[in-house]
């Protein structure tokens, strides 16, 4: 008898936090390329044209088709399994690419407290520690991953709540304006939208663990709703509030938090902010373990996959599948390939459409579907819903095409992974037939 524990409305939006943001860790870069001000409207901005629709489809899709693996049962179920088969493939190849960021960011911000931890080896054995730990907590099931990531918010955002209300004490509108009047560097308005896509991307990650949710008709579109505004909110507040005591957006770099709570503070803030990094590294790593690891199961179940990715512990998880991706992950620490925002955008950008194109399919073959949750308007605004994520999706290529991994366009290869989808899924699918033939 299964023990599973469901997955409810506050903890599947902690969860969602952490696959899409752990904090406002990663905004410094933005803020340095346009300035307090442009970075506040991209921020405000971006959500609307980004998230939000996403948001919605999801919501819509999700209560429509409340399945394991999330984004890859919506596009089987509307384009057909070769389309599936590719959305999934998409999302895990990213993931190589994406996943080793997280430990990497988690011993940056160790490194504050403990500078021997970048030194020699020790990298790499405390990055390969987070990858088991994330591991070992997804084996304990969804729910606990859930809970875990409802306490991490509220230790990560406690500093940022401080550093905020603090600020706002030291307000300097004589020094705001002469840092803003001295300002002679063009703002890169493409690059920081750039870096605010990358900071708000991730929502669908959410989708694949469907079916350990409680009521998922109710609680996707909810939780999705209330992550878009936590997200954005966090977002926000901080950065207004630095912006407010005359701070130089040029002296921002990554971990430039820190050192804004040491000045305007003590250094006890700045050690907290240290800490709520480490968490927002370790984090987003764990919740999307959690959402990974469910597309090879979900795969599995399709024979698209060996049928050991369909075994599950009593509490619901997914254990082959989980122990496998982490070796995965772990394999690719050594790689320099993090935060290649490029290929990142290219492969979940591709991925996300694909969403969209489901969106409307469905919507045309399936009129009848119950959709608990549906996007108001007809078909016309169904269309237009993915009409913003792919504009922003096709600028961030433009502004980053020349991008290179040694001589090596980021494009190309980037190309390359995608092109290998198609004979990856006829192996896969070759497997199925022999399979079924046996049977």
């Amino acid at each position: 008898m299964r023990t599973r524990r469901p997955l409810t409305i506050l903890p599947l939006v902690a969860a969602t936090y952490f696959m899409v943001a752990g904090g406002p860790y990663g905004l410094e870069e933005l803020v340095q390329k346009t300035g307090f001000f442009r970075a506040m409207i991209i921020l405000l901005i971006t959500p609307i044209v980004w998230s939000l629709p996403t948001a919605l489809m999801i919501g819509e899709l999700s209560s429509a088709i409340p399945a394991e693996g999330g984004f890859y049962a919506w596009v089987t179920r509307a384009l057909g399994p070769f389309w599936g088969f590719q959305e999934a493939w998409l999302s895990l190849v990213a993931s190589i690419f994406d996943m080793a960021l997280y430990p990497t960011l988690f011993v940056l911000y160790l490194t504050r407290l403990w500078p021997a931890a970048s030194q020699g080896h020790n990298a790499l054995v405390i990055a390969l520690a987070v990858v088991v730990g994330c591991v070992i907590w997804n084996l304990f099931g969804a729910a606990s991953v859930g809970g875990g990531s409802v306490l991490m918010s509220v230790v990560l955002l406690g500093p940022f709540a401080v550093l905020i209300l603090l600020a706002l004490t030291k307000v300097n509108l004589d020094a705001m304006h002469a840092v803003g009047a001295k300002s002679t560097v063009p703002a890169d308005l493409l690059g920081g939208i750039l870096i605010a896509m990358w900071n708000y991307q991730g929502w669908d990650n959410a989708s694949t663990v469907a079916g350990e949710v409680e009521n998922p008709q109710r609680t996707y579109p909810i939780a999705m709703l209330v992550a878009v505004l936590l997200v954005t909110i966090t977002y926000l507040l901080p950065v207004g509030a630095v912006a407010l005591t005359g701070a130089d957006p040029h002296d921002w770099t990554t971990g430039a938090w820190v050192d804004v709570a040491d000045t305007l503070v003590g250094r006890y803030l700045g050690i907290a902010i240290v800490i709520g990094g480490m968490i927002g590294g370790f984090g987003a790593f764990n919740s999307l373990v959690l959402s990974y690891s469910r597309l090879p199961f979900a795969m599995a179940e399709d024979g698209l996959l060996p049928q050991a990715f369909t075994r599950r512990l009593a509490n619901g998880a997914p254990w082959v599948a989980i122990i496998v991706c982490g070796i995965a992950w772990s394999l690719a620490l050594g790689l320099s390939f993090t935060r290649l925002i490029i290929l990142d955008i290219l492969l979940y950008g591709l991925s996300l459409i694909l969403e969209f194109i489901a969106l409307v399919a469905l919507r045309i073959r399936e009129p009848r579907m119950p959709r608990p949750f549906r996007v108001p308007g007809g078909l016309a605004v169904a269309i237009l819903l993915g009409v913003g994520p792919t504009l922003l999706i096709g600028l961030a290529l433009l502004r980053n095409r020349h991008e290179q991994i040694g001589s090596v366009s980021s494009l190309t290869i980037g190309l390359a992974l995608m092109a290998a989808g198609a004979p990856a899924y006829w192996l896969a699918s070759r497997k199925k037939r022999k399979g079924t033939a046996v049977d």
